[in-house]
């Protein structure tokens, strides 16, 4: 579905991303690790349009997209959820799940999809008139989540869903990635929470300073002894 080849991603003349080749499959959760700085967001970014590449592609479903806008990304199918719970704080939640929607013409569908949201999330169906920067920030995860899910995506984006959330939030943000998936959504997500996105993983990668250092599956790079000792503290 996804094929990265070669990508180099910088920021002036600092390169964030060097050189990295990767796939997703369809149907596949797959998840990327690594430290602060290595590089994680910046090749979600690149996928979304947000960081166009200097170099390399970017092909989804067999089709060019390195040099796509956004706009387009979008409208193929991809949804990216960035990092930091970015909602719009002066909307209500309903309307911030209306933006995720914004190309969708299907009425009915968007009107539905909607209510499976609240009904899913009945936090959030309390509070739907509600502003969304008043909101705790395991209840702007949920929402910024919804978000993107209601554009249907066919590839959904998740960087760093359970940075910074209260451990009740971490296991129910990750548990929505999971249904995301068998909800027929193919998954890349970059986690920090680095033992809980191996474990509940297809295939991950590892990333170092901006390169790919490993790759395999989740069991696999549970059991290596180098990922062990640097990012599972085991």
């Amino acid at each position: 579905m996804l094929e990265i080849d070669n990508i180099v991603c910088r920021y002036g003349k600092v390169d964030a991303v060097k050189g990295v080749s990767l796939k997703v499959r369809k149907g596949e959760l797959v998840t990327i690790i690594g430290a602060n700085g290595a590089g994680k967001s910046s090749t979600l970014k690149a996928i979304s349009g947000l960081l166009p590449p200097s170099s390399g592609t970017i092909r989804f479903e067999g089709e060019d997209i390195t040099r796509a806008s956004a706009q387009r990304i979008l409208s193929m199918g991809i949804a990216h959820c960035p990092e930091g719970r970015r909602v719009f704080p002066q909307m209500t939640i309903q309307e911030n799940l209306e933006i995720g929607a914004y190309r969708r013409k299907d009425k009915a569908g968007i009107k539905s999809d909607m209510e499976r949201m609240f009904g899913t999330f009945t936090r959030l169906a309390e509070r739907r008139n509600q502003m969304a920067g008043t909101l705790s920030g395991g209840e702007q995860q949920m929402l910024a989540i919804c978000r993107a899910l209601m554009s249907r995506p066919k590839l959904a984006l998740f960087d760093e869903p359970s940075l910074g959330l209260a451990p009740n939030f971490v296991e129910k943000t990750l548990e929505i990635i999971r249904q995301v998936r068998a909800d027929g959504a193919t998954v890349l997500m970059v986690e920090q929470n680095a033992y809980a996105a191996l474990d509940m993983c297809d295939r991950a990668y590892l990333y170092e300073s901006g390169s790919l250092a490993l790759e395999g599956t989740g069991k696999d790079m549970i059991d290596d002894p180098h990922v062990r000792k640097a990012y599972l503290g085991a």
